[in-house]
């Protein structure tokens, strides 16, 4: 007798395992072995590529540039980030020094950056980080980065919401809770419901689903509209500076107080990974792809550093406000007028990262439906328009979800551990990739590179859980740990052979590059509080939990189905081969 529907699938969920409660009950038995058959299996390109994109019935346009990848990836990053967190962060972890923050932060992101670049011209899918890890480190870590990068983009959307809903409080004159209800029967940090937050995801949800080109479109013009406003901040702000304002305390809380805030400020810079799941809609992925990641990223740090300098020129760090900090300074130096400009700048650069934020996160989880890890329902791409609707309902539901109920502040700490989390094991993938190659890797090199990633990984680790107990400011463990990850990065560079060299664009300074930002990402996740790491805990555990009662069996199953379709096309193959033969010796 088959299952209810309504139980863990019916048409949600095809696969064998949950065709009735007695096949579930099976598959639960065999959880053990199901889970070292995925700890161990890695996909193929070609697989990706071709095999689980077909899963989607109609093919996403191939319609994007250079162009349009570099506005994308511009109006992923420049958002609430820079206009909200600068101050916050300014006033209680930085002062001025928080330049320095935005630099160590922006560091970190180019070197992720040049890690997905070279990912996404060789899988060039729309499952981003989620389809590399796949290839490279297996089911089981690309599921959990998979849960991961959904949370980054909920969370990361439903900030940007919020500060949108801030910065329209202020163009009317008005505080932010004006704009909200405050329901005292819920906690504090979730007692202040944002329904504007939730207008404006839904009519980003509407673009998104219309057109990836008009939706391109869209992003640049309102990218050039938030440029011009970024001159005026600037050059305005800089006619009022004050060089003693940036001097007098230049880092009042010290090296300590930087690193902090550039954990913090990752938040400014998450949404270029949007920009490699548009791979599948990439004419030329090979040129289009390095010169739209790069340039927009170098050209981001650069602007963030710019704007630092100048908030922090116009009032002392102790006076700057947390919520609208660009607005109140302009306030402050007597333009009063100057505020309603930064605000509709910051209310355009936040839309264009919600609807860059919208196109991408429906992507990755249309790839991971694709693969079975999530409902296959929900990797559908529509024939009329092209994109994947449902995908990007189901993401931008969410959003608007947690955006109505819940605090900035626990938004932006939880984001940058899930992103830097991602982020370093993208680095890590790309080590594997270079390093290892199935069948031509001998089982000595294998073990070689296992040895100095594990090396790697425990230095930064070390160093990281250093910096975040010891208070003392000792310097002990770093004589260890920073000599310890040297070494194995070194000894990786002379002592073991590269498995693979790109074909068309590569990380350089390999394997240098990847290890500096696993360190630098593991480094900044020692800065962030305790309580981000518990709400992390708890999230990863319910992905856990979900995982081995339900994603562990429909992957196993998608995976035996995919192996007998390939075996039988080569029995095809073979068989076809044979009859040519046969005809032409006849």
């Amino acid at each position: 007798m088959r299952r209810p529907a309504g139980c863990c699938g019916g048409g949600v969920f095809p696969e064998d395992s949950f065709a009735s409660w007695g096949a579930y009950g099976r598959a639960l038995l065999e959880t053990g072995p199901r889970l070292r058959d995925r700890l161990t299996a890695r996909s193929a390109v070609d697989v990706e590529v071709h095999a689980v994109r077909g899963r989607s019935g109609a093919d996403m346009r191939r319609e994007l540039n250079w162009w349009d990848l570099a506005w994308f990836g511009v109006g992923a990053v420049i958002g609430a980030g820079i206009f909200v967190l600068t101050g916050q962060e300014a006033k209680e972890a930085a002062g001025p020094a928080v330049v320095l923050s935005y630099a160590v932060s922006g560091i970190s992101a180019m070197l992720s950056v040049f890690c997905y670049t070279e990912f996404a011209i060789e899988i060039p899918v729309a499952g981003g980080s989620f389809a590399y890890l796949r290839v490279e480190l297996g089911d089981f870590m690309a599921f959990i980065a998979a849960g991961n990068i959904l949370l980054e983009y909920c969370i990361g959307g439903a900030a940007v919401a919020r500060s949108w809903t801030s910065y329209f409080a202020t163009l009317l004159n008005h505080h932010p809770n004006d704009f909200r209800i405050h329901a005292t029967s819920l906690a504090e940090d979730y007692n202040r419901l944002d329904p504007i937050a939730v207008v404006v995801i839904t009519l980003i949800c509407l673009f998104a689903v219309l057109s990836t080109k008009g939706s391109s479109r869209f992003n640049y013009i309102l990218s050039i509209v938030h440029f011009a406003v970024i001159i005026f901040i600037i050059g305005a702000g800089l006619s009022k500076a004050k060089l003693s304002n940036f001097t007098a305390e230049f880092a009042p809380y010290g090296a300590r107080g930087i690193f902090a805030a550039s954990a913090v400020l990752f938040f400014a810079y998450i949404g270029f990974d949007a920009v490699s799941t548009m791979a599948e809609e990439t004419k030329n992925p090979a040129k289009d792809i390095p010169v739209g990641l790069v340039g927009a990223m170098a050209l981001t740090t650069v602007v963030y550093c710019i704007l630092a300098v100048t908030l922090c020129l116009m009032q002392p760090y102790r006076d700057i406000d947390p919520d609208a900090p660009f607005s109140v300074a302009f306030s402050a130096v007597g333009m009063d007028w100057a505020k309603y400009i930064v605000a509709f700048g910051a209310l355009k650069g936040m839309t264009t990262v919600l609807l860059v934020s919208a196109v991408g996160q429906a992507r990755y989880l249309t790839h991971i439906a694709r693969t079975h890890m999530a409902p296959p329902c929900l990797a559908v791409v529509s024939p009329r328009w092209g994109t994947p609707v449902r995908a990007t309902v189901t993401m931008l539901t969410a959003t608007a979800i947690i955006a109505f109920f819940t605090d900035l502040g626990i938004l932006s700490n939880l984001l940058s551990i899930s992103t830097l989390f991602i982020f370093m094991l993208v680095a890590v993938a790309l080590l594997v990739h270079r390093y290892y190659a199935s069948g031509e890797t001998t089982a000595a090199n294998r073990n070689k590179l296992v040895s100095c990633v594990a090396v790697i990984l425990a230095a930064s680790v070390g160093t990281a859980v250093y910096w975040g107990v010891a208070v003392d400011g000792g310097w002990a463990a770093y004589v260890v740990t920073v000599p310890a990850w040297f070494a194995a990065t070194l000894y990786l560079h002379l002592g073991v052979p590269k498995a693979r060299v790109p074909t068309m664009w590569g990380v350089p300074l390999v394997p240098w590059l990847p290890s500096a930002s696993i360190f630098i990402n593991i480094f900044l996740l020692g800065s962030i509080d305790a309580k981000s790491f518990m709400r992390f805990a708890i999230w990863t555990v319910a992905l856990l939990v979900y995982y081995f009662f339900v994603g562990l069996h429909a992957s196993y199953d998608t995976a035996k189905v995919l192996a007998a379709e390939a075996a039988a096309a080569r029995v095809e193959e073979g068989g076809h081969k044979a009859v040519e033969i046969a005809g032409a010796s006849s």
